[in-house]
């Protein structure tokens, strides 16, 4: 098989997931090395939604054995895996499912790691780990904070899902956000946009031409006309932009019986004017970046995201008109292929131009930090250019800030309480469950026999933590009675459903593409809701 042969196959298989994030982000996901700490069955449901799409490696971190538990509720074990390794079991299962990835097992338990190699968990591109007893949770994200490697908890209890995102700083080129709108400049044109719009003359074309023109044109014509009535001011309330569209309906050419034609373009520039009137204003999002302290401090440290960042500003002061780079991608619309293309070019080739003045930027700063220019591509540049109006970082805290008596987000979780059956209240029961284990060694429940007694200490362990953390909030009996129903069990469908979710958020982390959670979610499959919270 020939290399070409290989990639149209690749591109197949992975049709679907190219069309969501393209050839650079199959391409994070294949350079990726994920580490799941415990293979139970949330764990392997995570593993099996990375493996399918391609991840380029994974590594099980596990001291169990295989229990008759974990096969009835783990798709990734079968009953002659009772004995085994859990790691290596389900990484053999898991490396089935596509041969491109490369799976590998450590039979160990993570204290002891953490004990002998910390830094052994450095190496990694992403850190998971499930069903982690919470004194090793907090040290396993104590390293990984240090070491600035990202870390996603996972934990599906009885009929509740939770995850926490811990990451220092992620930064999001392509946020891929929804009904963004076009970058048209038709309120600041530029001049070879206002040279092409010129070089049409919509009241001496023929019929064909006319009916066929794009609507960005018809709209920009018109507006030029409004402009010299108006003082050269835009459109700005709703009667103005009802006065404009007036104007648009009184352009479509009438036949001889004085009645108006059918002309779809002029229809699509009525209903796209709030569109062609938004501003070319820089995000408040952006506005904060330009002002971060990283943005403004660039050093030969400083990863690329903010060296472009700063190159972004530079052009922004330089240009003087205070804009964004054009993005250089048109809706589509009713026109000719020829005026349609034409008019595509006009914006392609500004965002071209844009694009390298940034360049230009970037390459200062990086000779003035003593660094090679091919450090960030040309490519890499152009990419970010497009996506400059929706740039996003994410900071999450350190989990020690989470638990700290002082540091505890207070506000947020009585704030919550207010409604006694928010989410929230699995927060604090999960929290409960943890303090239970630290003086039992055991979860609540799970032994039958004493779910009565472990009703009574899982009461005393609810109001210890919020007394702990001064917290006058009511946790209903309720909620202490399911949790020790559900005996730490680890349902599949929960396991299932967390799965999909978590495996979503680590291929955002991955790709550095969409916008990560911040920080807590919670799934409550009683209710079928879900929350987040920043805790």
């Amino acid at each position: 098989m020939t290399m070409a042969d290989h990639k149209t196959n690749k591109d197949q298989r992975y049709d679907r997931q190219l069309r969501l994030w393209g050839d650079h982000g199959q391409e994070a996901l294949e350079n990726a090395h994920v580490c799941l700490v415990n293979a139970a069955a949330s764990g392997t449901e995570i593993l099996k939604n990375l493996v399918l799409p391609g991840i380029g490696a994974f590594t099980i971190v596990d001291g169990h054995r295989v229990s008759g538990e974990d096969v009835g509720n783990n798709f990734f074990l079968s009953s002659d895996s009772v004995g085994k390794n859990r790691a290596q079991a389900t990484t053999e299962l898991l490396q089935e499912l596509n041969t491109d990835v490369s799976g590998n097992f450590v039979e160990e338990n993570p204290d002891r790691l953490l004990d002998n190699d910390p830094e052994f968990f450095h190496r990694f591109s992403l850190v998971i780990a499930v069903q982690l007893e919470e004194s090793t949770c907090l040290r396993l994200g104590s390293v990984l904070w240090n070491a600035a490697v990202p870390f996603l908890v996972c934990r599906t209890y009885g009929l509740v899902g939770y995850m926490r995102l811990v990451v220092r700083e992620h930064t999001v080129v392509e946020s891929h956000p929804d009904n963004a709108l076009e970058d048209l400049r038709l309120d600041q044109p530029f001049p070879e946009l206002t040279n092409h719009i010129t070089s049409y003359d919509l009241d001496n074309m023929e019929k064909k031409d006319h009916s066929h023109t794009p609507w960005v044109i018809i709209v920009a014509k018109y507006l030029q006309k409004w402009c010299r009535e108006h003082d050269f001011q835009l459109p700005r309330n709703y009667k103005e932009k009802e006065a404009f569209r007036q104007l648009l309906r009184e352009g479509i050419r009438k036949n001889e019986n004085g009645t108006p034609e059918e002309e779809e373009n002029f229809d699509e520039a009525i209903k796209n004017v709030n569109t062609a009137l938004n501003p070319s204003k820089i995000p408040t999002a952006v506005e904060d970046l330009f002002n971060a302290e990283q943005c403004e401090n660039i050093t030969s440290q400083s990863p690329a995201f903010w060296v472009m960042v700063r190159a972004v500003r530079d052009f922004v002061q330089a240009e003087g008109r205070g804009s964004l780079p054009v993005r250089g991608t048109i809706p589509d619309m009713i026109a000719d292929s020829d005026k349609f293309i034409s008019l595509q070019n006009v914006y392609r080739e500004r965002a071209l131009q844009d694009a390298a003045a940034v360049s230009r930027h970037v390459e200062s700063h990086l000779q003035a930090v003593g660094k090679l220019p091919e450090c960030i591509s040309e490519q890499d540049i152009r990419l970010f250019c497009k996506n400059a109006a929706f740039l996003r970082v994410v900071h999450c805290r350190a989990l020690v800030e989470e638990y700290g008596v002082d540091t505890v987000h207070k506000d947020e979780i009585t704030s919550c309480m207010d409604n006694p059956d928010s989410e929230m209240v699995l927060y604090l029961m999960l929290r409960s469950v943890d303090c239970f284990y630290q003086q039992h060694s055991r979860y609540p429940g799970v032994y039958n026999y004493q779910v009565e007694d472990d009703i009574v200490r899982l009461k005393l362990c609810v109001h210890s933590l919020l007394q702990e953390y001064g917290l006058t909030v009511n946790v209903k009996d309720d909620y202490v009675h399911e949790f020790c129903r559900y005996g730490a069990a680890e349902p599949h469908t929960v396991a299932a459903f967390m799965g999909g979710a978590a495996a979503q958020e680590a291929i955002k982390l991955i790709t550095h593409q969409f916008v990560p959670f911040n920080n807590t979610f919670i799934y409550n499959a009683m209710a079928q809701t879900s929350a987040t919270f920043q805790l």
